[in-house]
């Protein structure tokens, strides 16, 4: 389908291409072996431009939304889920400095977070604190000049590889979610350390490690905003990077529907391809016609956003919510189609759909997207 791209936007898609079909696909295999960080090809899309896409241009970036960033990470999730989860969690790093930074956290942080010379990583979920994102524990006490941290963030992308990492921590803890504050925390500080990199399912290339704060102390003037504005920033930020997690999703499909279709007009069984077989057909139908729904879901979603629309939680939700269904419906189905190969380690779709399940649970969950929704739909009408 046409979505009626400017010349930058098909410029933007045609650069993340080549950086997938040269640099990408001939070492996801690799990758997920060794579960090695994809630092050089972090490095290349840095030189790409392509963290410059929705950072101002006065802190060095291109200026656009996160329309561009989603057609970005929807390619660069074509070739591999690992590296684009890589990208995309920097992204959603430095959105909290965006969204409720001052302007000298802004041109301290952003110019090296554009150029891709340093990483970002959001510091929210906790070992008690996923899902309920108002339950964490992680505490930040004014000692003078300093905050003191204390507590532990689990399952934190870009853990221990990022340089900068927003981070929040209860101010007050007897105000519940309002006594939560967002911080900016850089790697090195003493108190800050790592547990391991966590072995996962899938993306096994994106590093995922437990960040430890142990009296760590860190300058006043790293509080983003104001106190007790930590979780309206967590919830801002979330819910401008939920449709790229949908353009995530959308990218694993169609890679995985791109492999199905193509095996099917090449794979004979009884005399003839499996692709002239009405039920071979009619999946392949399904997957084309879900991942078409779902693009289109995730870039009015991303377009809403950019233009100006206060109230996206609903519309980000969903866009999260259907694409990652259909990814993992469409990886399955991928699967399927290759039999035994799809079952086999040296072809790309086991790969896929142990990628895609990832899409239905960071971010929020889908059974919280639904929960967002519903209340949204109770609060404001259809």
């Amino acid at each position: 389908m046409r979505y009626f791209l400017t010349e930058e936007q098909e410029m933007i898609v045609e650069i993340c291409r080549k950086i997938v079909d040269e640099r990408i696909i001939p070492r996801r295999a690799e990758l997920d072996e060794s579960e090695e960080f994809p630092r050089e090809i972090l490095d290349e899309i840095g030189k790409s431009d392509l963290f410059r896409l929705f950072i101002p241009e006065e802190y060095g970036g291109m200026g656009t939304g996160i329309f561009e960033v989603c057609l970005a990470t929807e390619e660069l999730s074509r070739g591999d889920l690992s590296v684009a989860t890589s990208y995309a969690a920097s992204g959603l790093g430095f959105l909290p400095i965006l969204i409720g930074g001052s302007e000298e956290q802004k041109k301290k942080y952003l110019p090296d977070l554009a150029s891709g010379k340093k990483l970002a990583a959001f510091g929210l979920t906790e070992p008690e604190a996923g899902s309920d994102a108002a339950g964490i524990k992680t505490r930040a006490v004014l000692d003078g000049e300093f905050y003191v941290l204390n507590g532990t963030k689990q399952w934190i992308t870009n853990g221990g590889e990022a340089d900068i990492y927003t981070i929040f921590a209860m101010t007050d803890p007897e105000k519940g979610s309002r006594g939560a504050s967002a911080f900016i925390v850089e790697k090195g500080t003493p108190g800050f350390t790592f547990g391991k990199k966590e072995k996962k399912m899938g993306i096994r290339a994106s590093a995922t490690r437990e960040l430890i704060f142990t009296d760590c102390r860190i300058p006043r003037e790293n509080l983003i905003g104001k106190e007790g504005m930590g979780f309206m920033i967590a919830m801002k930020t979330l819910d401008k990077s939920r449709p790229a997690v949908g353009a995530q999703a959308v990218g694993v499909a169609q890679a995985a529907f791109e492999e199905a279709l193509n095996y099917s007009k090449v794979r004979k069984q009884f005399g003839t391809t499996i692709s002239s077989f009405q039920a071979i057909q009619h999946m392949l139908a399904d997957m084309a016609t879900n991942i078409e729904a779902a693009r289109a879901l995730v870039y009015y979603a991303a377009r809403v956003i950019d233009s100006g629309e206060k109230n996206v939680s609903r519309l980000s939700a969903m866009a999260k919510l259907f694409a990652s269904d259909v990814a993992m419906k469409v990886t399955i189905d991928a699967v399927q189609i290759l039999g035994g190969y799809g079952y086999m380690r040296d072809y790309p779709v086991e790969k896929m759909m142990r990628d895609a399940k990832i899409t239905q649970i960071y971010e929020g969950t889908n059974q919280i997207q639904r929960n967002i929704i519903a209340l949204d739909l109770i609060k404001r009408g259809a």
